[in-house]
């Protein structure tokens, strides 16, 4: 009977999160372990599943950068990064799009057979993103930044119980390939389709104020101590893109952004329907 109860309780503090977000746009950066892990696949899938079913309209930006650097090895080929973004050549940008693309294909086939509805956007296909060559194009090769969102496009996808998934990789005006960091990919549609949440699942608990203590996990984070904490280095490496690809989205008028650990079972629904939450939230200033 106790644990019955605990779980009614669970239901009740889910109620006034599952009405206030009812038909608003969720945006989810999704990688990491909960990409590659099956188990942990499954159970983030659910999640978003989950909340199609009760009203929100999520949408997945997904990455996929082991895949890339298995298919890179496959093919004798280097894997080189610079400052956090892949080292791309033209012939590169095309294994990379064709992995993602598979990437793409899995996932929305995941999320059908757990009962959800699906939608590929594979961006290089559907120009959901038109892109435009990195300001340090010479030294990364084809790696790209967004030039615009196609917002309506994404919208019209968003529809009741469909799930956008969409790959980072995009054409510019140009009609090359560009690869896109998915972080960056998600903060930028999170801003164009007017998303209430920014989710970015990754492999850490969230922001710790010592670096290894998951004690000093900081659950909610206000802007200008984001940037006191980069300045400090406390946030740092593969970090600093998170951060602020957070708080570009918040400037924006995305609501509240989170980071948060996908290989905690049911993390989203825990950050999302839950008062405490799980990661580290991180907000506007008061």
């Amino acid at each position: 009977m106790e644990k019955a109860i605990k779980k009614a309780d669970v239901l009740i503090e889910a109620l006034p999160y599952i009405k206030s977000y009812s038909g608003k746009i969720f945006v989810i950066k999704y990688g990491g372990s909960a990409l590659i892990n099956p188990e942990i696949k499954k159970g983030v899938l659910q999640d978003i599943v989950f909340m199609s079913y009760v009203g929100i309209r999520p949408i997945i930006v997904h990455g996929g950068g082991p895949f890339i650097n298995d298919e890179f090895r496959r093919l004798g080929r280097k894997v080189e990064f610079s400052d956090g973004l892949r080292v791309t050549t033209k012939e590169e940008v095309e294994i990379v799009d064709s992995v993602l693309s598979r990437v793409n294909a899995n996932i929305v086939s995941d999320i059908k057979a757990l009962g959800g509805r699906a939608v590929s956007m594979n961006t290089s296909k559907k120009n959901v993103i038109i892109a435009m060559p990195h300001k340090e194009s010479k030294r990364l090769g084809f790696v790209g930044e967004i030039n615009k969102v196609n917002a309506e496009a994404i919208r019209n996808a968003v529809r009741p119980r469909a799930i956008s998934v969409i790959s980072p990789v995009s054409m510019g005006d140009d009609k090359e390939l560009y690869n896109i960091n998915a972080d960056d990919a998600a903060s930028e549609i999170a801003m164009a389709v007017k998303a209430v949440k920014l989710v970015l699942l990754t492999d850490v608990k969230g922001i710790m104020r010592h670096k290894g203590e998951e004690s000093t996990l900081i659950s909610t984070l206000g802007m200008k101590d984001a940037d006191t904490l980069i300045e400090r280095k406390v946030i740092q490496s593969g970090m600093i893109p998170k951060v602020k690809a957070c708080m570009n989205a918040l400037k924006a008028g995305v609501s509240k952004t989170h980071i948060i650990d996908g290989r905690i079972p049911h993390s989203l629904l825990l950050e999302i329907f839950t008062d405490k939450g799980i990661g580290t939230e991180i907000v506007k200033d008061r």
